[in-house]
């Protein structure tokens, strides 16, 4: 078992770090920058090969990696004929351009990775009715447990979240559902009710319900490439936005520092997928990119995102940030990092204890 966890996350975690390297890597070979390393790990180099000025290399610690670019501190030392290729010296949008590529390619990855579950097919819950609650909407209405929702009000349902999107948007307006009843089809209106319901942060939310409850019941829709592509690009969008609002609901106390999970929480999670199949492991991969892409753009300092929040300002200031605050802001964003990174070390090791 610790075994499948430990092959599993090394190959996601090296991916998915490999994939954001990738991206501060060709962005800065499209503006013509020098690279002078591409390291899959942190610490002491274990094996590598300089492949003209860069060498590429694999370290010891695999909770990270980096693109060393030439001119990137203040301190290195250029020669005259490379200060043209120095990461400073280019305009500050190629340098907004260059950092903003990891977290960027993190969330292609993922569109990328979701197209191509998308054209092998998802199980995804359908839309048979489970069960239907006494005195509801539906069950006045005459829906039954086993009824498939075919449409409603015209548009197909083929899935449990088109069923639920339709009747939220429909803000209590009355609806007609076509439904499937053994081999009869048959039609009802139905006025969604305002009620109560948690979300899955478990707060209590106002939402418009019929009551019925989904069956376990799963289709598989295999989609054409282009579709693919779409309906990728929509999910990772609502992954994106379900990771940002996390950490906002993280930061107003809505959910609590206990849920934090670090590499251990991370190698058990990938472990299970494993053994589930690759697709769910696939899955599991593409949620974790752009949770790696939505981190890195947080405005921590030493962070991507740090560096473009310093970006930004000297963009609308004209300024540069003065090399003292950016090495104080460096010192405090590497402190932050060690503590949250302690922090969630003991919420994993408090887990396996309890």
């Amino acid at each position: 078992m610790i075994g499948i966890n430990i092959i599993s996350v090394t190959i996601l975690l090296g991916i998915l770090i490999f994939v954001h390297e990738l991206g501060h890597f060709l962005a800065a070979k499209m503006f013509g920058v020098g690279v002078l390393k591409f390291s899959l790990g942190f610490g002491k180099r274990l094996v590598g090969k300089k492949v003209g000025e860069t060498e590429y290399m694999i370290s010891l610690i695999p909770l990270g990696g980096y693109v060393k670019l030439l001119g990137e501190s203040e301190n290195d030392v250029i020669a005259p004929e490379d200060e043209r290729r120095s990461f400073l010296k280019q305009h500050v949008l190629k340098r907004i351009g260059i950092v903003s590529a990891g977290p960027l390619f993190n969330f292609l990855f993922a569109v990328l990775l979701l197209a191509a579950l998308n054209m092998v097919g998802i199980p995804t819950p359908s839309s048979d009715i489970g069960d239907v609650q006494g005195g509801s909407a539906a069950e006045k209405a005459g829906l039954k447990p086993g009824d498939r929702i075919l449409a409603i009000d015209g548009r197909e349902t083929a899935t449990w979240g088109d069923v639920a999107k339709i009747i939220e948007k429909s803000q209590g307006r009355a609806v007609t559902v076509r439904y499937l009843r053994g081999n009869e089809e048959g039609e009802t209106t139905v006025q969604p009710q305002l009620t109560m319901a948690k979300n899955i942060f478990g707060e209590d939310v106002e939402a418009y319900k019929i009551g019925i409850i989904g069956s376990s019941n799963v289709v598989v829709r295999s989609l054409n490439p282009l579709a693919a592509l779409w309906a990728g690009t929509g999910q990772t969008w609502a992954i994106t936005e379900l990771t940002a609002l996390s950490v906002v609901k993280l930061i107003q106390g809505a959910i609590s520092p206990s849920t934090l999970g670090g590499p251990i929480l991370i190698a058990q999670m990938a472990g299970a997928q494993v053994k589930k199949g690759v697709m769910p492991f696939v899955f599991f991969m593409a949620i974790l990119s752009v949770n790696l892409g939505v981190l890195n753009l947080l405005p921590i300092p030493i962070l991507d995102g740090g560096h473009l929040l310093f970006f930004l300002i000297e963009l609308v200031s004209g300024k540069e940030i003065s090399v003292k605050w950016r090495e104080w802001a460096q010192q405090v964003g590497f402190a932050i990092l060690i503590l949250l990174m302690l922090f969630v070390f003991y919420n994993d090791i408090m887990r396996i204890f309890s």
